[in-house]
């Protein structure tokens, strides 16, 4: 059957078929979560626990006994963007973003440290009993509020005075969402410093969440949310995030020699921590992961903005989805140029395409009469069959090599559009107001089923099964359901893709019209001229 389609037929029916996998498979396998806090606290107090009394295991988990802790506020840091508390525990508590174009769900102001869990900056000492009383020991501050303009700074000291050492935190706190932490003891202990539980703002949609680590020579490693089987260890780290689809929590510009450790919870989630020296400094970062915001921090902050497999297609599409946003001001006509851009780009391979299937419809009927001829001798039928397409310029794969080119690209488009935080809040025209978000009206849904539909009708197809071709037929309304509730910005994409699909398409059958319209007069022409 899928020879018989054209690229972007089969490309279609691929994505059809991988939308229906992921969907059916997050119907029946939905992600497992705690029944409640209680049941979890639960769970937690009664794990064996790990660390020996007043010994030091280097091999031991420091995240089976991890406990819930709530405590109270000891520091309100103000600004523009966002509302940060840091607690008694000298923990970064809670940050709430101001903007509403970040909003929950609910409509609620987005909360990015999650209520259970570990929490950013959170120390665990090796030492059992230290740590026991560290849990209940309050740090204090030099200060209780602050208010940041929109490029100030301001730091904060945490002493907290333990039995065998004091605790020194001091925190230089950016307008811009990041953080220069050093951590000080007086006496030398071993402990980990927790970077914290990803956020959890809005229900994902076919996007990966969970920690990643950038190491070394440019290596990312993901580790997903329900699929962390054991603790790994890394050492020369860039960054460690903890991220949703839109947020992150990062560690970095720690030394290359400080350990990072990977550990799963008891829901099998990433949990991710630094052993910690006696003065240990770094910095951090909480907020939305957008890109000019990172990049102005630390260029190496932009490499948490992560879109799959084909990220290495999906950032330079990201890149000139910026540029093109800059130059039109809008982030939907910048979708739209951008699909432009792609479809030139792409052009000369989906006209070969086009064509090739035009070639094979044409010379469909002479083909059908040397498979019947020659259908008692499959040898001798397949090579006439090579021979016409030799003779005719068709080639059966010359569909092929344009649908897999182009896979990588529609996948990292698609990754870009579902990943771009900056498209929270981004109006196009009329009623589309959030381009991160569904459409409201169906609108773009119901346009890109029907140009879908009129694409199928005007691309040649040679479908020998009737039932196939049924199928097939169905596909336009099974891509416009599953669109209905995907981000407006994606479905605007698919819409206008399939503008310049129906255009090319025309262009294409007009060629052929044309040709096959002077062979023909040709044709009469000559048996004419043979007459007389």
């Amino acid at each position: 059957m899928l020879e018989k389609l054209s690229p972007n037929q089969r490309l279609l029916f691929a994505v059809a078929l991988s939308f229906a996998f992921f969907i059916g498979y997050t119907t029946l396998f939905p992600p497992q979560v705690p029944a409640d806090i209680n049941a979890s606290a639960h769970h937690e107090a009664t794990a064996s626990p790990v660390l020996n009394q007043n010994s030091v295991d280097t091999n031991a988990s420091v995240v089976s006994s991890l406990k819930t802790t709530h405590s109270d506020s000891l520091v309100t840091i103000q600004t523009k963007e966002f509302s940060l508390k840091v607690d008694t525990l000298g923990r970064i508590g809670s940050v709430v973003l101001n903007n509403a174009k970040h909003d929950n769900k609910d409509g609620k102001l987005a909360e990015l440290i999650p209520t259970e869990g570990a929490k950013p900056l959170q120390m665990r000492f090796a030492d059992a009993s230290l740590d026991a009383v560290a849990q209940k020991t309050p740090f204090v501050s030099n200060v209780s509020a602050i208010a940041l303009g929109e490029k100030g700074k301001a730091e904060v000291v945490l002493t907290q005075v333990l039995p065998t050492c004091t605790v020194t935190k001091n925190i230089l706190f950016f307008a811009d969402g990041h953080y220069e932490a050093t951590v000080h003891l007086s006496n030398d202990q071993k402990y980990f410093l927790y970077l914290g539980q990803h956020p959890k703002i809005n229900d994902q949609m076919m996007t990966v969440i969970g920690d990643m680590v950038y190491a070394g020579d440019n290596l990312t490693t993901i580790f997903e949310d329900g699929d962390v089987e054991g603790r790994e260890l890394f050492t020369d780290v860039h960054l460690v995030s903890a991220f949703d689809q839109y947020y992150a929590t990062i560690f970095y510009g720690f030394d290359k020699s400080t350990q990072v450790a990977v550990e799963r919870d008891i829901h099998d989630n990433p949990v991710s921590y630094l052993e910690g020296t006696k003065n240990f400094a770094f910095k951090g970062y909480i907020g939305p992961k957008e890109y000019k915001t990172l990049h102005s921090i630390d260029p190496v902050l932009t490499n948490a903005i992560e879109f799959g497999f084909f990220t290495f297609v999906a950032t330079p599409i990201f890149k000139a989805l910026m540029w093109l946003h800059g130059i039109f001001g809008n982030w939907g006509w910048a979708i739209i140029a951008l699909t432009a851009l792609i479809r030139v780009f792409l052009y000369p391979l989906t006209q070969k395409g086009m064509v090739s299937m035009q070639k094979i419809k044409e010379i469909a009927p002479r083909i059908k009469e040397v498979q019947e001829k020659y259908k008692g001798d499959p040898q001798r039928m397949n090579a006439a069959v090579m021979e016409m397409y030799k003779k005719h310029g068709a080639n059966p794969l010359g569909g092929c090599l344009p649908l897999l080119l182009q896979i990588p690209i529609f996948f990292a488009i698609y990754r870009v559009l579902l990943n771009a935080v900056e498209l929270q809040g981004a109006e196009w025209i009329l009623w589309v107001h959030d381009l991160s978000r569904m459409d409201p009206y169906y609108i773009l849904p119901l346009l890109m089923g029907a140009t879908m539909f009129y694409q199928q009708k005007i691309t040649p197809s040679n479908f020998t099964d009737p039932l196939q071709e049924k199928v097939f037929k169905f596909l336009p309304l099974i891509f416009t359901f599953f669109f209905i509730t995907f981000p407006a910005g994606l479905v605007l994409y698919w819409f206008i893709n399939n503008i310049f699909s129906i255009a090319q398409q025309y262009l294409v059958n007009k060629q052929f019209a044309a040709a096959k319209a002077l062979r023909h007069e040709a044709h009469l022409a000559e048996k004419h001229h043979e007459k007389n």
